[in-house]
């Protein structure tokens, strides 16, 4: 458990810096909206 709660912090690091990066509140509100749904289905399936 310790390792997938630190994969995932990992990857919020990366996604804030992309969001430092890319500055655009709707596009960024998409790409959560495309990986939550995308991590869902890999995390279950």
């Amino acid at each position: 458990m310790c390792k997938l709660i630190g994969y995932t912090l990992i990857w919020v690091a990366v996604g804030m810096l992309f969001m430092l990066i890319l500055g655009s509140t709707w596009i960024g509100l998409i790409l959560i909206a495309v990986f939550s749904v995308a991590g869902y289905c890999l995390f279950c399936c």
